[in-house]
């Protein structure tokens, strides 16, 4: 399979990660895993890379010349997220609300702002066996999470954007932060087809609106996956499923032999053979969707 396919959730805790690993580890051939969650990246606690590389996310930040600056309040009148204030005739830039835009560079009058850059995170990218696990670590305390999800997602072209150095073309599967805000949209977009993980609850079935919201406006083909399916009310997803002719992909039932394996750090699918079974034929399905 030659595709990228996005695990999503419209909140935590449904098992999205859970059915990222189990599907990169059952893969018949080599593949790319991308944890995107970079404020809680786990992934790697149960890949479990060797040797691993890392490379420093960097964003723009705007970098003032006090002398040459004349306090006209441009760059102020110029930021749209508010990250820049004047005081005393000197302006001051809040990092946390900088967007790195780079809009107030151009419009000072007197060339007193130039292009620097501030540290965010980092990706980090090792391998075992088959898979490839690319991750992000985002700094303690930093708000914007997108750009280091950028920063992932390019270890999959060519030359430098790449942390790989490499271009891939094989299978990638993207384990999505939860939610559907601005980081799950960097995450998923541009992906070949959207797994969303939910549960048989009203919460879940609120939330899994929400996805399939987002992924409808991304333009994004997508199915859903219900985990713990036995714990609730199937029908509430099933019946949503059947009137917005959505694919249910999936539906797993709780097995507490899962949750002894997550426990210990052991990918589900690698210490219990017959949840390895379930999940090669969840690719199955997946093939027969994406086809259609």
């Amino acid at each position: 399979m030659n595709a990228t396919i996005a695990i999503a959730s419209g909140k935590g805790g449904t098992g999205k990660t859970t059915v990222a690993l189990n599907l990169a580890a059952v893969a018949d051939q080599p593949v790319k895993l991308l944890d995107c969650d970079v404020e809680a990246p786990n992934d790697h606690l149960f890949i479990k890379p060797g040797r691993v590389e890392e490379r420093v996310s960097m964003v723009m930040i705007p970098e003032f010349d006090q002398e040459r600056c004349d306090g006209c309040g441009r760059c102020k009148q110029h930021c749209r997220f508010n990250a820049i204030a004047v005081l005393g005739g000197k302006p001051m830039l809040f990092p946390e609300l900088c967007h790195s835009c780079g809009a107030c560079v151009p419009v000072c009058p007197r060339g007193a702002i130039s292009e620097a850059q501030r540290s965010i995170g980092v990706a980090r990218r090792g391998t075992k066996d088959h898979i490839s696990l690319i991750y992000g670590v985002l700094d303690v305390g930093e708000a914007k999470s997108p750009p280091l999800i950028g920063d992932v997602k390019s270890a999959l072209k060519d030359g430098a954007e790449g942390i790989d150095g490499q271009e891939w073309t094989g299978l990638t599967i993207i384990d999505a932060p939860p939610g559907t805000s601005c980081p799950v949209v960097a995450a998923v977009k541009h992906s070949d087809y959207l797994l969303l993980v939910t549960e048989p609850t009203p919460f879940g079935l609120h939330d899994l609106r929400l996805a399939v919201g987002m992924a409808q406006a991304l333009g994004l083909k997508h199915g859903v996956i219900v985990n713990r399916c036995d714990l609730g009310d199937g029908a509430l997803v099933r019946d949503f499923c059947v009137a917005n002719r959505i694919p249910l992909l999936a539906e797993l039932p709780f097995d507490r032999r899962v949750a002894e394996a997550y426990a210990a750090g052991q990918i589900p699918a690698v210490a219990v053979p017959d949840i390895a079974s379930a999940y090669r034929r969840l690719y199955q399905r997946i093939d027969e969707v994406m086809a259609s």
